[in-house]
């Protein structure tokens, strides 16, 4: 869409995801990435008997997939003449359900607020990171990104 554009765009859905499978390769790599190897995301053993049934992915690898997955996968508004595009922080996050190994997620982004800048303008973006087959979504979280032009 073009930057004059966004304030019309206000509230509506912007982007939706392409599904990404979040594997317990995945789920492994996270965890060696940041130290993080609490047995509910990589002992599937000791995770079955745990309330989940199995391994979970960390809160914040399904956060982070705002930043890789679903920026690639189609999830983001797409900004005609877009130079850069830059996180500019997070509001409002929250890990609503667990996500069990080899479960699928995808984004639902509604634009929230465009505000323009010097050079740039300031997007708010509502994501609900979906899981396939389950009524609650995984987490929402709102971005805020500049756009420059």
């Amino acid at each position: 869409m073009k930057p004059q554009d966004l304030q019309a765009h206000v509230g509506q859905q912007v982007a939706l995801s392409a599904w990404t499978e979040i594997t317990q390769e995945r789920i492994n790599a996270f965890a060696a990435a940041t130290g993080d190897h609490q047995f509910i995301h990589v002992d599937a053993e000791r995770a079955a008997q745990g309330p989940f049934g199995t391994t979970i992915a960390h809160g914040f690898l399904t956060l982070s997939l705002l930043a890789g997955d679903f920026m690639s996968l189609g999830g983001a508004p797409q900004i005609e003449g877009a130079r850069l595009t830059v996180n500019y922080g997070l509001n409002r996050v929250r890990f609503i359900t667990p996500v069990r190994s080899g479960a699928r997620l995808r984004n639902r982004a509604v634009l929230q607020a465009a505000e323009p800048g010097a050079g740039f303008v300031q997007i708010t973006v509502a994501n609900t990171i979906e899981i396939e087959g389950e009524a609650r979504p995984a987490c929402t979280a709102e971005s805020v990104f500049r756009v420059y032009l």
